[in-house]
């Protein structure tokens, strides 16, 4: 497996798409939160998941802790892909990297053909960090992610798995803690935001800001849900998805 291969999990039946569709996860998830997508989006979308270092088939490679070499190594990677026109996807962190993924390629001409931002605030209207998450002690840190409910309680209290996965979560609890929104071109293409009714920590005004990041066109689609709405409301997600991309692949 080459290098740049291990960061792509792809759609295998997809030939010659006319569209393809990089997804990003959020802190602790991996490519396979978006598995299920390829089933319910046409075969002309390709599918293609980006798996970020420290997790499943990467689990004991080092976690990128901060989010602008992450980005410059994912720009390396999906450049070769961008041979039809291409959309990104992301929930929560992923939506950060999305966005700075898309703001480089279109600075090298590569724009993207649409963002999907999802549970996460504009990156202009983001409140910093009243504590740096990531450097709490392990018994903190770990009553952190319970009240935010980022992860299950059964894998909360495994004490050996969480071994395992706490340098990954403490690592993307960096990537979002570190941040910084630097102004610069607005991107050129649409963008859509998805929120959900019971995320807590994100509000509608934050979702909205998202318009503020776009020359183009703006859509926000609040759904029923808390943070991890992504799951439940996978259907709708992808239903909404492919009907913003399928006319916008038609006419390129």
């Amino acid at each position: 497996m080459s290098n740049d291969s291990k960061w792509l999990v792809r759609t295998p039946s997809v030939q010659r798409p006319v569209m393809r569709l990089f997804t990003l996860p959020y802190a602790g998830g991996s490519a396979s939160i978006y598995r299920e997508w390829a089933k319910n989006l046409p075969q002309s979308i390709e599918v293609v998941s980006i798996q970020l270092p420290g997790r499943e088939s990467r689990l004991f490679e080092t976690p990128y802790m901060t989010l602008e070499p992450m980005m410059e190594r994912i720009c390396e990677v999906i450049r070769p892909l961008l041979d039809v026109p291409y959309a990104l996807f992301g929930h929560s962190m992923g939506a950060l990297i999305a966005y700075e993924t898309a703001r480089r390629l279109q600075a090298e001409g590569l724009p993207p053909a649409h963002l999907f931002a999802s549970a996460q605030s504009a990156p202009h209207r983001r409140k910093q960090a009243e504590e740096l998450r990531h450097l709490l002690p392990d018994d903190l840190f770990i009553d952190k992610l319970r009240s935010l409910e980022y992860t299950p309680e059964e894998v909360l209290r495994n004490r050996e798995l969480m071994e395992l996965l706490l340098p990954m979560l403490r690592a993307d609890f960096s990537v979002c803690d570190t941040y910084r929104f630097t102004p610069g071109e607005l991107l050129r293409c649409p963008v859509s935001a998805f929120g959900g009714y019971g995320d807590k920590g994100i509000s509608q005004a934050s979702l909205e800001a998202w318009g503020e990041c776009t020359e183009g066109s703006f859509t926000l689609r609040m759904v029923e849900g808390d943070h991890f709405f992504i799951h439940p409301q996978k259907d709708l997600l992808t239903a909404e998805i492919a009907a913003k991309l399928l006319p916008e692949a038609a006419v390129r």
